[in-house]
C-alpha cells in the first residue's frame, strides 16, 4: 500500500462516497486538529476521468475542514491518500461505507440508502453481509426501508418513529402508510404503534404464512411480506381460512381412506391434552385428531385414544379396526364440577403456603394473561405528540427501556417486542412461560416481575401518589424542564409564583407584569444558568414532586388530595387531612393486619406440625 500527498484543487468528492451530497457536512469537531496538525489519517481515492484528479471515496469530512484550514490561510495544503483502483464504483462504495462505519455509525436510513447503490451496483445480500460482518436477516432489514414511503423513512431517522413501529410499516401497503402518516402528522390524531399499529393492519389477527397447510403458490389472496424477515403475513384473514379448512378437510379424508379409525378435528379454543390419550396404533383402533389454534397453525396427532378406550381395546373388546360404541361416562357433569373445585381447592391451598411458586405463576399470567385476569399495558402516549416525545425522551424511559430489554434477553422473547407485557405469546402458553420462569432464581424472576409490574402500572391513579412516597422518588434525578412543559404552563400566577420559587421575592415582583413569554425565559434563564443567572439545581415544580402541592389558592391539583390520603395512610396517627371515617377504617385495617399475620402464623405452625 502506497500513500500519496495530493494537493486540494486535485481531488473533488466521488458520487460512490458514502456521505455524498448537496449539504457540506459538520466539520467543527475535526477543524481544530486540522488547522493544528493536519490530516494524519489518509484518504481512499480513484482516478477521475480527468488526468491528475482524483475522486474522494472514504474521507470527505477531512477534505471539507482541509478546505476551510485553507481558507483561513494556510497554503499549499496536501492531504495523505491510498490511490484504489478504477470503475468499480460497488467496491468504492463499499470502501466508503467500512470506512465511514469505523469512525461513526450511520443512521439505519443512510445505511439502507448506501446499501440500495450496492445492490444496483450488482451486489447480492450475501455480498454486502460478508463484506460488512452482518447477517443477510440483518442486510434484508435495512434494505426492507425501501417499501416506507420517503416522509415515514425520514421521521425514523430523525428518530421520531421508533423500530418496532417502523417494521411493522413495512409491511403496509402504500395506502395504509398514507393513512397512518396522516395520523401521525395530525396533531389531534392518533397513530398507532408497536404491536398496535400490527393489529390496526390486519384487524386484528395476523396470520404468518408459515401456519398455511395449502400450496401459497395456488392462493388467490393477498400476501403481505415481512421484509424485516422470511415470513409474510395474509392481508385477509377470511380468505386464508377458507384455504385452510379445505386443506385440512382433504388431509381428512386422506387419512380415512388411509384407514384410520377415525379423524376428530379440534377446533380453535379447545386443546388437545396428550396426557388425557393413550399413544395407539392404527391396526388397533388409533384415530388422528387435528388440532387447529386461532393463529392458524395446525398439529396433526395421529395414533391417539382416550384413556377408557385404550383400556377397552387392550381388553379385547370387539374389532380392533371398528369404532368404539358411545359408552356412558364415568362420572356426571355435576360430579366433575366437584371433583374440578375440590382438586382446584387443595392446589390453591397448597400454592398459598409456596410464595415462590404462586410468584411465578402470578408473573406467567400477567405476561400471557388468564380468563379471570384483564391485563393491559399502560400507554406512555398522549395525543400531544409534544408530550408523547418528552416523556420518550426522558431520563426515566431511558433506564426503564435498559431493564426491559434486560428481561426480554433472559425469557428468549423478541428483543424489538414493545412490553414485556402481552407481547409475546409462547408457543405453550402460559404453562411454557411457568416452567421457564422455574428455571430462574427468585432474583431474576423479581427483576421480571419488576418490569411487568412497571409495564402495567395505571398512570394518573392515588397508588403512583402511595408508591412515590415509600419509594422516595426524587423526581429531579428523572425530569429537567424542557419545551413541552415550558409550552403546557399558561397561567400568569402560577408563572409569577414559579420565578419566585427559582428567582427569589425581588426578581418576580419585579416581573409580574410582564408576558408570560418573558416570565418563561427568567425562568429558564435560572435553570441553566443562563444570561449569568445563578443556576438552580434540582428543581421541579410542586405538581411534580412527592407529595406535590399547589401554587395558588385556587387548586385544582388532582393528585394532592390522592397524596394526602397516601401521606396520611402511611402515617395514621397523624394525617394531613383528617377524615373521621377514614381514621375509623384505618384503625380496622390497622387491627385487622395484625390479626391476620397472627392468624397466618398460626396456620404455617399447624401445617409444619401435620
Amino acid at each position: 500500500m502506497h500513500i500519496d500527498q495530493i494537493p486540494l484543487d486535485h481531488l473533488s468528492v466521488s458520487k460512490a462516497n458514502m456521505r455524498a451530497g448537496k449539504k457540506p457536512p459538520e466539520i467543527a469537531d475535526i477543524l481544530p486538529s486540522i488547522i493544528k496538525r493536519g490530516v494524519i489519517s489518509p484518504l481512499f481515492v480513484r482516478p477521475n476521468c480527468t488526468p491528475g484528479h482524483f475522486e474522494i471515496v472514504a474521507g470527505k469530512r477531512r477534505y471539507y475542514a482541509s478546505l476551510e484550514a485553507a481558507r483561513q490561510g494556510q497554503d499549499g495544503v496536501t492531504l495523505p491518500c491510498i490511490t484504489l483502483c478504477e470503475g468499480d464504483d460497488a467496491e468504492a462504495l463499499e470502501i466508503s461505507m467500512i470506512e465511514n462505519m469505523l469512525r461513526q455509525n450511520p443512521d439505519q436510513v443512510t445505511q439502507w440508502e448506501s446499501y440500495t447503490r450496492l445492490v444496483k451496483e450488482g451486489r447480492s445480500v450475501e455480498d454486502i453481509a460478508a463484506t460488512f460482518a452482518l447477517t443477510e436477516l440483518q442486510v434484508k432489514r435495512i434494505l426492507a426501508l425501501g417499501n416506507l414511503l420517503p416522509r415515514i423513512r425520514e421521521a425514523f431517522r430523525a428518530e421520531e418513529i421508533d423500530a418496532p413501529t417502523v417494521k411493522h410499516l413495512t409491511l403496509a401497503t402504500k395506502a395504509q402508510q398514507k393513512a397512518w402518516l396522516a395520523l401521525f402528522e395530525d396533531s389531534d390524531g392518533y397513530a398507532p404503534r408497536g404491536q398496535q399499529l400490527k393489529a390496526w393492519l390486519f384487524g386484528g389477527t395476523s396470520i404468518a404464512t408459515g401456519a398455511a397447510l395449502f400450496d401459497l403458490a395456488a392462493f388467490d389472496g393477498q400476501i403481505v411480506k415481512d421484509l424485516f424477515g422470511d415470513e409474510g403475513y395474509f392481508a385477509d384473514a377470511d380468505q386464508f381460512w377458507a384455504a385452510q379448512s379445505a386443506e385440512i378437510e382433504r388431509r381428512k379424508a386422506a387419512y380415512l381412506e388411509d384407514g384410520w379409525s377415525a379423524v376428530e378435528i379440534v377446533p380453535a379454543g379447545v386443546y388437545f391434552q396428550t396426557w388425557e390419550h393413550e399413544k395407539t396404533a392404527k391396526r388397533k383402533g388409533g384415530r388422528v385428531y387435528i388440532d387447529v389454534n386461532g393463529k392458524g397453525e395446525v398439529v396433526f396427532h395421529e395414533g391417539y385414544l382416550t384413556h377408557k378406550e385404550a383400556r377397552r381395546q387392550g381388553e379385547g373388546g370387539g374389532d380392533a379396526g371398528k369404532q368404539p360404541a358411545a359408552a356412558r361416562p364415568e362420572i356426571t357433569a355435576a360430579m366433575t364440577s366437584y371433583v374440578d373445585l375440590h382438586r382446584h381447592a387443595a392446589v390453591r391451598s397448597a400454592l398459598a403456603a409456596n410464595s415462590g411458586v404462586a410468584l411465578r405463576v402470578m408473573v406467567a399470567h400477567a405476561i400471557c394473561g388468564s380468563p379471570l385476569w384483564g391485563v393491559r399495558v399502560q400507554d406512555q402516549r398522549s395525543r400531544n405528540e409534544a408530550i408523547t416525545e418528552s416523556v420518550e425522551a426522558s431520563i426515566a424511559e431511558a433506564r426503564f427501556d435498559e431493564r426491559r430489554r434486560a428481561v426480554l434477553a433472559v425469557l428468549n422473547f423478541d428483543p424489538d417486542e414493545a412490553s414485556i407485557t402481552l407481547g409475546h405469546e409462547p408457543r405453550n402458553g402460559v404453562s411454557g412461560l411457568f416452567q421457564r420462569l422455574l428455571e430462574l432464581p427468585d432474583a431474576v424472576v423479581m427483576e421480571v416481575l419488576g418490569v411487568v409490574m412497571a409495564e402495567t402500572l395505571a398512570s394518573g391513579t392515588g397508588l403512583i401518589e402511595t408508591i412515590g412516597l415509600h419509594l422516595g422518588v426524587k423526581m429531579a434525578d428523572y425530569w429537567v424542564a424542557d419545551d413541552a412543559f415550558y409550552a403546557l404552563v399558561r397561567d400568569r400566577e402560577v408563572l409569577t409564583e414559579v420565578l419566585r420559587e427559582v428567582g427569589g421575592d425581588t426578581v418576580a415582583e419585579a416581573h409580574a407584569a410582564e408576558k408570560g413569554k418573558t416570565i418563561k425565559g427568567v425562568i429558564g434563564d435560572y435553570l441553566t444558568g443562563g444570561n449569568d443567572r445563578a443556576k438552580v439545581e434540582n428543581w421541579v415544580p410542586r405538581w411534580m414532586a412527592f407529595p406535590p402541592s399547589a401554587y395558588t389558592q385556587r387548586g385544582g391539583v388532582a393528585t394532592v388530595a390522592a397524596a394526602n390520603r397516601a401521606v396520611w395512610l402511611a402515617e395514621p396517627e397523624g394525617p394531613l387531612d383528617p377524615d373521621p371515617a377514614a381514621a375509623d377504617a384505618a384503625d380496622e385495617v390497622e387491627g385487622g393486619d395484625t390479626e391476620s399475620a397472627d392468624a397466618l402464623e398460626e396456620i404455617d405452625e399447624q401445617r409444619l406440625a401435620a
